[in-house]
């Protein structure tokens, strides 16, 4: 993009990217993986709220989760790792944005890391080649738009970090693990009746 062409798009969307940390530069990473970036940036510029749908492969992969153990993997991402890439929400799923490849090599590492654990990890769709996604608008800011998406992690540069299948397979298998540390305690039923048998014999 010219920088005369980030100057307009600076002002055709002014606070709204600040509102959402959708930059120019990250709207401009996104476009950049359709054929017509030039397109789909025209496209925000005089629809700043619409979606839309983005081949996956060549500039960014996605690894879409259920929402609550997606939500679990961002945490340990954030928390305990090195972060995440951009992160969207779309219709009850969470679209962690990987780098190119990780859709090939993720569902191998998982099923290896699983072997005779079957259910820890719910199962993760990966979008890479040959797919494609639906991704928010770059002023969806932070409230679900009418489409149902928005971000969680905005992109705001052209070159976002973004996690490969190694990353993100230490955080489904740490997001697992922390929920069945969860659920393997349940709450004590307070209308139980106890017996103390420290006496049987």
């Amino acid at each position: 993009m010219s920088s005369t062409r980030d100057e307009t798009f600076h002002h055709a969307f002014g606070d709204r990217f600040d509102a959402s940390g959708v930059t120019p530069d990250g709207a401009a990473w996104l476009a950049s993986a359709g054929t017509y970036p030039r397109s789909t940036l025209a496209l925000w510029e005089e629809r700043p709220d619409a979606p839309v749908v983005l081949p996956c492969g060549t500039v960014f992969d996605v690894v879409s989760a259920p929402a609550i153990f997606g939500r679990r993997m961002l945490d340990r991402l954030w928390d305990e790792g090195p972060g995440s890439g951009p992160v969207a929400a779309f219709r009850g799923r969470l679209l962690l944005f990987a780098a190119p490849g990780t859709a090939q090599r993720l569902p191998s590492l998982l099923r290896w890391e699983e072997f005779g654990r079957a259910g820890a990890v719910p199962p993760l769709l990966c979008h890479g080649t040959g797919d494609a996604v639906t991704v928010p608008a770059p002023s969806a800011d932070g409230s679900p738009t009418r489409f149902g998406s928005r971000w969680l992690v905005a992109p705001d540069t052209r070159r976002p970090w973004l996690p490969g299948p190694e990353v993100l397979l230490w955080a489904a298998v740490r997001a697992a693990r922390a929920a069945v540390r969860i659920s393997i305690f349940p709450p004590a039923d307070q209308g139980a009746k106890v017996y103390d048998v420290s006496r049987r014999r």
